[in-house]
Parts: C-alpha cells; sequence; structure tokens
C-alpha cells in the first residue's frame, strides 16, 4: 500500500515539474517572440522613414521648382505701352483676373505627403509601443514564475535564469529631430 502511494506521489510530481517546465519554456519562449516583434517593427521603421522623408523631400522640391515656373511664366513680357490694359490700375485687375481665370494652377499635394509621413512617424511608434508593453508583460509573467514557490526550484533545477529588462540607452531616450531628418 504504501509503495503504490509512493509511486502515485512521485508520478505526482513528475507531472507537476513536466507542467512547470513546460510554462517556463513557453514565457522564454513568448519573451523571444516580443523581441523578434519589436525588432522587425525596428528593421521597418529604419526602412520606411526614411524614405518617406525623401520622397517627401522630392515633391516638396518639385512643388517649388513648379510654383517658380508658373510664377515666371506668369510674369508678363509686354511693356507698359505695348499693352493698353497695363496703363491704368483699372487695366491691371482686369489682366491680372485674366490671367487668374486663364492659368490652370496645380494642385500642390506636398501637405499631403507630410500627411501621410505624419501618420507613418505615429503607426509605428504606436506599434512599437504595443511591443514594448507585450514584452514587459511577458517578463514579468516569466520573472514571477521563477520567483514563485514551487516553480522557483524547478526553475533551479533545469537552469532557467530571470529575464533582465531592456533599458533605453541614452540616444535613445533623446528624441527624434525630424529637422535633422529633413537635411
Amino acid at each position: 500500500m504504501i509503495t503504490y502511494i509512493l509511486v502515485a506521489v512521485s508520478i505526482l510530481l513528475l507531472i507537476y515539474i513536466v507542467i512547470a517546465f513546460n510554462r517556463l519554456s513557453k514565457r522564454r519562449n513568448q519573451i523571444e517572440n516580443a523581441i523578434s516583434s519589436l525588432d522587425s517593427l525596428f528593421i521597418q521603421r529604419a526602412d520606411l522613414i526614411p524614405n518617406l522623408i525623401t520622397t517627401t523631400k522630392e515633391y516638396m522640391n518639385y512643388e517649388q521648382e513648379t510654383i517658380a515656373q508658373i510664377t515666371q511664366l506668369r510674369t508678363p513680357v509686354v511693356t507698359d505701352k505695348e499693352n493698353p490694359y497695363l496703363q491704368s490700375e483699372e487695366g491691371d485687375k482686369t489682366l491680372m483676373n485674366i490671367m487668374a481665370r486663364a492659368e490652370s494652377y496645380p494642385e500642390l499635394k506636398a501637405s499631403a505627403q507630410f500627411v501621410q509621413l505624419q501618420r507613418a512617424f505615429t503607426e509605428c511608434e504606436e506599434q512599437l509601443s504595443a511591443g514594448r508593453r507585450y514584452l514587459s508583460a511577458s517578463i514579468t509573467d516569466y520573472n514571477d514564475a521563477m520567483v514563485t514557490f514551487p516553480s522557483n526550484v524547478i526553475a533551479a533545477i533545469f537552469g532557467f535564469s530571470k529575464y533582465q529588462w531592456q533599458y533605453a540607452t541614452a540616444k535613445q531616450r533623446t528624441a527624434v529631430d525630424a529637422k535633422e531628418l529633413f537635411r
């Protein structure tokens, strides 16, 4: 009878050890998954933001050139003596009205490029923030399991160790200077 009890207790203890080991392993894998997800978001941000800034800068240059060309084309080539509309103040207003209505201004879209850039910045930062929260929660769950009895005994037997928190570097703590990126 005692033999059966010892066998049953040993089996239950073994089952508990397996369950605790698996739970710790899953939590450690969850942390690795969170870190990997954050790394992919950092890579996405590193690729996306500079490309969007370059595109926005190119579009700004295009619009500046277009506006300069339109301004140059709007400047009358004829002199006051050659054009009767330019000989009086009333004529100046009439000519300007005619020119303004006749011209087809291109639709300027640099502001839309800036809005797209701002949305991309915001979306990247929101995803990174969510990823950091997930990583912190995963580390907390894992480390809590590492310090509570009896899973701490199982962790010590199998060589599990507490996971180190991820801290920002001094450079990461400083705000990104978007003005510098546009230079």
